[in-house]
């Protein structure tokens, strides 16, 4: 990880060389553009969440731009959020491939700005290039094939022309420098999503009260299993992370991981009598969490035990999770909003999902953050008793760790203005 001090060291050499001068426009009275490119579900509040966070980061830091958005897969709930949000926000739909809505709002643009996401598409890097816009990665990881195997030269030559790139997690950023890019920005930056801040109290508050739930005396908990993204589409990542077929070993995984969770669910209830919500990161979770968790659980411990019947916006979400106690998921970006909205919480991830994993770590909540497969559930019951033991401390550790992460927001925006000369 890179300090503050050296990052601004590095930041201010580089945007003094003449290869990002390259990129830069001339400075001039003219409002400079800028088009993010996000969006990519409506069916996971992660993917949701990218949007409004990443938006809000641009709008404190870079407010003199206009912004457009290249929503990428919205709904028209999730469209009613963001301009209620962000009032003046441009939102256009469509492809590359084709002239359009897309192609017009690039050209219009003074800078293509990638969104936080896991995927490995290069086709808008070899667009902009080809028409001389410059591009830069706002929050990425890859997975080693990205700079790997088939190809692999002409992809890290498209690396190579980006104006910036900033990773969200170490692997990821050492992955890259290990393997030489030399853009002339190479950082750590976080998610998009650490960014978000919209809210729907109404809806929360209706849920919390349709539940019977009290702030701040439940936790929320999900499972990430190996089930399909969505019935009858396979996932073609070599990966395989959500396979159309799951395998004998993947339900036993899976099986063996709701386990643990019943079993922290019932040393939880045992020692507070306080309830747990199964809440939804990714919707198709919503049947394979009630399968796998809820519906085995012993009788006498299902009346603490809520299991959400209905999907949710991101807005909502927030709301309610900032009135958990803690946040429990083995999905990264449930917990990133937790944070957000200063929450404590414990991600158990497992690598194979994507090096994302690694953002708490990297903004010093590792503690927070055990590895699935080798903690036991007596192990994540005995670090959740330590946030319920000292809760203020913990919110202490939430608030110190956001701001970092706004920090580093702040230096990677100062990097997009000296590029766009806004």
């Amino acid at each position: 990880m890179t300090t503050r001090r050296s990052f601004l060291q590095t930041s201010s050499l580089a945007l003094g060389s003449s290869t990002l001068s390259a990129f830069a426009q001339t400075a001039g009275s003219t409002q400079k553009t800028v088009l993010l490119h996000c969006g990519w579900a409506t069916k996971n509040i992660g993917d949701i969440g990218h949007t409004p966070g990443t938006l809000r980061f641009l709008e404190q830091y870079l407010p003199e731009a206009k912004v457009i958005l290249w929503a990428a897969n919205t709904n028209e709930a999730v469209d009613a959020m963001l301009m209620k949000r962000f009032p003046k926000l441009e939102i256009v739909k469509g492809y590359l491939s084709k002239e359009g809505p897309v192609t017009e709002a690039v050209k219009r643009a003074d800078f293509f700005l990638r969104g936080p996401g896991m995927g490995q598409p290069t086709d808008f890097m070899a667009y902009c290039n080809k028409i001389g816009k410059p591009w830069g990665l706002q929050a990425q990881s890859y997975f080693p094939d990205m700079v790997t195997g088939k190809d692999a030269e002409k992809r890290i030559a498209l690396l190579n022309s980006a104006a910036f790139i900033y990773c969200r997690d170490s692997k990821t950023l050492k992955l890259l420098q290990d393997t030489g890019i030399k853009t002339p920005v190479l950082e750590f930056a976080p998610d998009g999503c650490f960014g978000i801040d919209v809210r729907d109290e109404e809806k929360a508050l209706a849920r919390m009260k349709k539940h019977g739930l009290a702030e701040k005396k439940f936790i929320t908990i999900q499972l990430r299993t190996h089930s399909p993204t969505s019935p009858g589409v396979d996932d073609k990542r070599p990966q395989k992370l959500n396979p159309l077929h799951p395998t004998p070993e993947n339900i036993a995984d899976d099986t063996r991981r709701a386990k643990v969770f019943q079993d922290l669910i019932a040393m939880w209830v045992k020692e507070t009598g306080w309830k747990v919500v199964i809440a939804p990161e990714v919707r198709k979770e919503m049947e394979y969490n009630k399968k796998f968790i809820y519906d085995t659980l012993p009788e006498d411990l299902k009346p603490y035990v809520v299991n959400f019947d209905e999907f949710w916006n991101v807005d909502e979400a927030c709301s309610f999770y900032a009135r958990a106690h803690t946040v429990i998921c083995h999905e990264p970006h449930t917990p990133i909003m937790a944070l957000a909205m200063g929450t404590p919480m414990m991600h158990t991830f497992s690598e194979f999902h994507s090096p994302k994993c690694w953002m708490f770590k990297d903004i010093g909540l590792e503690e927070w953050a055990p590895e699935f497969d080798a903690t036991p559930a007596t192990k994540m019951f005995e670090i959740l008793m330590g946030i319920h033991k000292d809760y203020s401390a913990a919110q202490a550790k939430v608030k110190k760790a956001m701001a970092y992460v706004e920090e580093r927001a702040a230096s990677q925006m100062k990097v997009l203005k000296g590029v766009i000369k806004a």
